[in-house]
């Protein structure tokens, strides 16, 4: 198995002519900041987005690396969070549990959905992917209690900046960043694609509101 993200490396052509879609529609500092609902967060100039399905990565974002249990300090948001958008209104998309490359079995998508009651994606490309995407569609789209009919009515909720901010731009979804992680992180990537993002601010970027 391979943690490299051959998509992402790809990807990061695609956002040297796109370098609005690095710009999150909203920052949090913990998962545990994330607004329920999240539509009030996101109204602007009197508009509210109808958003109706979240997204929500898993590592390091709600759960520890490596880990498939919930962070004890999430554990209550995460329950209000799940009585807010019930059903397959929630999807976890990892790209380590659910993936073919790091989960060929699904075994830990499987342990995942026990622990967290909420839906696993398996998928074969790792976010952000355009594959990644459609299969995120299509699970929404199939299913009558998601309710959703378009990608502008899906948040995406991760702490990376060119896998999960990067996917919901692209697919025209909104973008929730979770700046701090359960476990900080301070490597080489991340410190350049958070570098990166700020650098695309200063010149004069703004995000691009779905709709």
């Amino acid at each position: 198995m391979s943690s490299f993200n051959f998509s992402a490396t790809m990807h990061v052509f695609y956002l040297l002519t796109q370098p609005q879609h690095l710009i999150p529609a909203l920052r949090i500092p913990t998962f545990a900041d994330l607004p329920i609902p999240l539509s009030h967060a996101l109204t602007t100039g009197g508009i509210r987005p109808d958003i109706r399905a979240l997204v929500l990565d898993k590592d390091n974002c709600f759960a520890a690396p490596e880990s498939s249990v919930i962070h004890p300090a999430y554990k209550d948001h995460f329950k209000r969070l799940r009585e807010a958008y019930p059903g397959d209104k929630i999807l976890i998309v990892s790209n380590t549990a659910g993936t073919r490359s790091m989960d060929p079995e699904f075994k830990l998508a499987d342990t995942l959905e026990r622990e967290t009651g909420v839906h696993v994606l398996r998928h074969r490309a790792k976010k952000p992917d355009p594959e990644c995407i459609d299969e995120i569609m299509a699970f929404f789209l199939k299913s009558p209690s998601a309710g959703v009919e378009k990608a502008s009515q899906i948040a995406v909720v991760g702490d990376r900046i060119l896998t999960d901010i990067a996917m919901a731009n692209r697919m025209g979804a909104w973008g929730v960043w979770v700046e701090k992680g359960v476990v900080p992180m301070n490597t080489l990537p991340i410190r350049l694609e958070q570098a990166w993002l700020r650098r695309v601010e200063d010149a004069g970027y703004k995000c691009v509101r779905p709709s």
